[in-house]
């Protein structure tokens, strides 16, 4: 905990409720619900098989898509700011609870998504300019690669050193490389696909059905 943590004596319950409140949020499972609002089948049966944007735009288009991004990005972005208003110390616990949360959703059986737009969320709420300069990173390689994991592992892959940078937090920078690791487990299989050249690519233009 020294190493995620500023200062001792901290209080428990906050602690408690600034993880497990942050991970309830993250467990909201926005792309499952959105499609089947729009009368959708349940997406984890077609496309990746993800619940996150990627799968939602696939399926769905590009309106369910970013309304599924900005949800997922919110429901990280909220409970950091609201622990921030106590302790930064508490926005770090949240960070990570929610980033969880929506990789481990208990109302989902603990199988969610690779936790991208989410991650970036809880960044954007630590430090408003780390956030934003990956999210640019993240824009920027998707449009050139149009591969959204390949602009996920190359923001990700920034992440901790700008965090340090940017913050000289140790602590920010930590939790900037628990999430980036994360991340990069979550891809495990999409890194195979990059090597091996077999990596489906985002269609902007049009709903694909593509995996």
């Amino acid at each position: 905990m020294g190493l995620l943590l500023s200062q001792s004596g901290l209080d428990w319950a906050m602690i408690l409720v600034a993880f497990f409140g942050a991970y309830l949020s993250g467990s909201v499972p926005f792309g499952l619900l959105i499609t089947r609002i729009a009368g959708m089948d349940d997406i984890r049966k077609s496309g990746s098989g993800n619940i996150g944007a990627t799968n939602v735009l696939r399926l769905g288009g590009k309106k369910l898509g970013a309304i599924t991004l900005v949800l997922d990005a919110l429901k990280g972005t909220i409970p950091v700011l609201v622990a921030r208003q106590f302790h930064m110390d508490y926005a770090l616990l949240a960070a990570l609870g929610a980033v969880l949360g929506h990789i481990f959703p208990i109302w989902l059986r603990f199988k969610g998504g690779k936790g991208v737009a989410t991650s970036l969320g809880v960044l954007i709420a630590l430090n408003f300019i780390l956030g934003l300069g990956l999210v640019g990173i993240w824009i920027m390689t998707a449009a050139l690669s149009r591969m959204s994991s390949l602009a996920a592992l190359t923001a990700f892959g920034f992440s901790p050193v700008l965090s340090f940078l940017l913050t000289k937090s140790p602590q920010v920078a930590a939790v900037a490389l628990i999430i980036a690791v994360i991340v990069f487990i979550r891809h495990h299989e999409n890194i195979r696909r990059l090597i091996n050249d077999t990596e489906s690519k985002i269609n902007f233009g049009s709903t694909t059905k593509d995996g």
